[in-house]
Order: C-alpha cells, then structure tokens, then sequence
C-alpha cells in the first residue's frame, strides 16, 4: 500500500464484473464531491475518508472494523445466515421457532438439509435427518435438491422418490470421476467437495404467463398463450446498523419453454428441468427474450398453473403488482431480523439479489379475506450476476447503483452516517425535516424501506 494525503478515497476493484465496476464507477462520479479512485488499496492518513466500493474478496475487512469513522465498505464481513442455503434454512427455522405468526411461516418453504459425500451415506441419513421427508416422499410430493453453496441453477434436481434422490446423488460421483464430460447442461457438481445441500419442498401451482405477450422486439403476439413459470429477481440494499430497501423495479425472469407439471423420466433422474427452471444462466442462449420488468406485465392474462393453458379471463393488474411488492417487503424485512442475531457494523452497505416465486391460488379471487398470490422466499445471493439481465434493461441497474451512491455512501462522505448523527437523528425523529427528506429520497430513488433498527454497534 502506497501512502496518500487525499482526504476522500474510493477503492475499485471488479477483476471478473466489468459491467459492475462501470455500473460503480458511474455512481461515484454522481457523487459530491466525487472521491479519486484508485485501483489498488492505499496507506490512509487519519483524515482521510475511504470508500471500498468492490468484490468481497478485495475489501480490507479487518481495516473495515479498525476505521469505522472513516472507513465504508460494500459488503459486510459475515453475511452467511443470508447467502448459504442451508444457514438460511436454519436461520428461518430457528427465528420461527420464537416469532410462530411471521410470514416467513408461509413464504419459506419445508426445507430439510443433508450433508453428504457420498451416495452410500443416504440410508443412514433417511434413518435421522430426513425421516419426515421420507414420509412426505411415500405421498408422491415433489422436492428440488440444491447444494447450499452453488450458485446459477448448479446442482438443482427435481426428485419424488428415495429411489431417485440416490441415483441423482450417484450421477453426481459418476461426474466427478470424469469431468471433462458435459452433463445436464452444465449443471453437474462435485459431491465430496460441496458436501452441504438442502432438500426444498416443490412449489407448486406456479403464477403462469406468457411473456410473448409482452414483446421486447417486432414479435406478434400469438394467438395461442401458452403459460411460462417465472421468479422474480429483486434487489435490496442493506446499509449500516441496519435499514434496508427493497428497489421496486422488479426483474420477472422466465423459463424457456411452457410449464408442464413435473414428470418422472424412464431413468427417474433426468427429469427435463427446462420448464421449471426460470436462472438466467441457464438459458443465456435466449438472450434477453426471458427477462422483463414486473411492471411490463401488467394486463397480461393469467395462464392455468397445470397445463398452462388459459382457465380463466383474468388479467394481472397493478394491484396485484402492488400486493407482490408488499409481501416482499414483509419477508425481507423479517428474514433480515432473523439473520441479525449480532449487530452488524454501521459503517458498510452491500447489494443482494433476492428471488422469489409466487404461488397462484385462483380460488381466492372470489373469496373474502384470500390472497390471489402468495409470495414465497427462494434465496438470497450476494454479488449477483447483474450482466445476465441484458442491455435493454441495463438502465435500471444504472439508476440502482446511483441510488446506493446517494442514500449509503454519500451521507459517509457529508459527514451524515451511522458514523456521525445525522442517520441516528432521522430514526429518532421521523417528523423533522431531515426526516422527510429521506423519504422523498428513498421515492425518488425507487427504493423501498423494508427496515429500519438503528443498533449500536
């Protein structure tokens, strides 16, 4: 580290995210004054302010916790309870167990976790951590394996049977002993070296669309709809000690061919996962025909969740839109009180993304008191693969980062952070003017308060 009198420093460093290092760079050059930014980790003076702006990996922590008045990060230093799978699972259960009337109750689904190496662990295992599934798998319920530590749609198999669940877990050793052989589409892993899954409940009765009938092209709209299951990509920021925002723009990202329920294959293993699996990374030879903005969908007809077809005349609307919204925010804001049993530092912010499904239930419609959707949890993914929503919608990853820059970092650099008085004052007295500027802020920017628990740290 080379010494440095600049009084206001921001560190960039996005060695495999270019798109993300622009997205940083635009947003600290809206910033006033606009900090120098430097490429590699400088000696700071006792006056100087420094933003780390950058991948997990390149962020001096341990300075982080040493230089908490001066000092911002873009990630926390423990976030686990969030991102791993299976630590969200126990995350969720154990908070459920003290607060039994959260919405996490219905918008987290049955989940039971395994840690496994090899094929032949499974008897032993049915006998104690997944006793229940087993009795849930004698009903004919469908489950989704996921390793708790992969990411981009890795790993993730549909099973109905213990019988299935064993062959999948052997493919998987067959896999490893020969990885040069493609398989699954790329989805293949490595079972000795991943060790930690999570066995989730199947949700079924998807909301189904079409987004042909939204086209981002000169495409005609067919006459025949057909239903696509989709999951909603959402991005929330979390900031100091703690808020946290929900940016309302909402990605809707969805499979490539028409739902159909899940089938058992002639082999039992490989289920086709095309018309369930809705992860970008997956289809990135469709481009940007998958991914729309939630608000684009307004007015699209609500397609059958079993066949796809179209059951009813029923249109999605903006208040359908904003019930979706409101459930979001209640989930994030009561899974992130799960996750926090420690405060967290005052002096960072970090981007998730967040995916979500929601679960179609027609019937309600004409009942008093029912929900038509129910919005459920999926996970929750730190550093998410922004570049795989496309160029026609890059604006609004633009407007995102500039909306980090403005409610988290520029306050540090004015003085106004969790480090000073200004964020503690606004939560004190939600009436001030300081107070109504914020939520004119938080509009205008398009982010969403979800949470707000001043705590010192």
């Amino acid at each position: 580290m080379s010494e440095t009198d600049s009084t206001t420093l921001a560190f960039v460093s996005w060695p495999t995210a270019p798109f993300t290092e622009s997205l940083v760079l635009r947003a600290i050059q809206r910033l006033s004054p606009s900090p120098k930014v430097v490429s590699s980790l400088p000696e700071i003076g006792p006056h100087t302010k420094l933003l780390q702006w950058s991948t997990y990996d390149d962020v001096d922590h341990e300075l982080t916790h040493l230089r908490r008045a001066s000092v911002l990060a873009s990630s926390y230093v423990i976030r686990k309870a969030l991102i791993r799978k299976h630590f969200l699972s126990r995350t969720i259960h154990a908070y459920l167990t003290k607060h039994p009337d959260s919405i996490l109750k219905e918008a987290s689904p049955r989940t039971y976790e395994i840690e496994i190496s090899y094929a032949d662990e499974l008897d032993e295992i049915f006998a104690d951590e997944l006793f229940d599934l087993e009795q849930d798998l004698e009903q004919g319920r469908w489950w989704i394996l996921k390793p708790g530590m992969a990411d981009r749609g890795n790993g993730i198999r549909l099973f109905n049977s213990r019988e299935t669940l064993t062959k999948i877990f052997e493919g998987f050793e067959d896999d490893s002993e020969d990885e040069d052989e493609e398989k699954d589409v790329g989805t293949g892993v490595v079972t000795s070296q991943l060790r930690h899954f999570v066995v989730q409940e199947y949700i079924d009765r998807p909301l189904l669309l079409d987004p042909r009938e939204r086209p981002i092209d000169t495409s005609v709209i067919p006459d025949k709809l057909e239903g696509h299951k989709f999951h909603l990509r959402a991005y929330c920021v979390a900031h100091g000690a703690f808020t946290l925002y929900l940016y309302d723009r909402i990605l809707a990202l969805f499979s490539s061919v028409p739902y159909t329920l899940p089938k058992p294959s002639s082999d039992d293993v490989n289920i086709d996962l095309a018309p369930h699996l809705t992860n970008t990374s997956l289809q990135t030879h469709r481009g940007e025909e998958g991914v729309r903005l939630l608000d684009e969908l307004v007015e699209c007809t609500i397609l059958g969740s079993e066949d796809g077809a179209a059951s009813t005349e029923a249109t999605f609307t903006k208040a359908h839109i904003a019930d979706i919204v409101s459930q979001m925010t209640q989930i994030l804001s009561e899974t992130f009180k799960a996750a926090m049993a420690n405060p967290p530092i005052p002096n960072a912010f970090e981007l998730f993304g967040v995916d979500f499904l929601v679960q179609h239930n027609p019937t309600a419609e004409s009942t008093a008191g029912s929900q038509p959707f129910l919005v459920k949890l999926l996970e929750i993914n730190a550093e998410p693969a922004i570049e795989l929503t496309g160029p026609r919608l890059a604006w609004i990853l633009e407007d995102l980062f500039v909306a980090i820059g403005k409610q988290c970092v520029q306050p540090f650099f004015d003085g106004r952070g969790e480090g000073g008085n200004g964020e503690r004052k606004e939560a004190q007295n939600e009436d001030s003017a300081e107070g109504e500027n914020s939520a004119k802020d938080d509009e205008t920017s398009h982010l969403i308060t979800c949470l707000r628990e001043i705590r010192g740290a």
